[in-house]
């Protein structure tokens, strides 16, 4: 019995676990959400799209929406939410 709890434990952490590139692909998407979400608004507020200023606007409209944002960061760094991350690293920042 002990045995088969341990195999079911180790499965399910094994199925827990993300790729750096599963971890990337994941970030992508919630960065092209949130340009969906909050490009707009940001754009009727004078911002060029796909500007820095734009993308600030979307992140500090995402943080302030309590979404948050995506890390840059390799190690997860500050406003990661205390998830390490692996950067994307086109300027959308968490």
């Amino acid at each position: 019995m002990r045995v088969y709890m341990l195999m079911a434990a180790s499965a399910l952490c094994l199925l827990g676990c993300a790729t750096p590139q599963d971890r990337a692909l994941a970030q992508q998407a919630e960065v092209e959400r949130m340009m969906i979400e909050f490009g707009p608004a940001c754009t009727q507020l004078g911002h060029v799209p796909n500007t820095d200023p734009w993308r600030n606007c979307i992140l500090q409209s995402a943080t302030n929406a309590g979404r948050g944002g995506v890390s840059t960061s390799i190690f997860g760094g500050v406003g990661s939410g205390g998830r390490s991350s692996i950067g994307i690293g086109f300027g959308i920042g968490r």
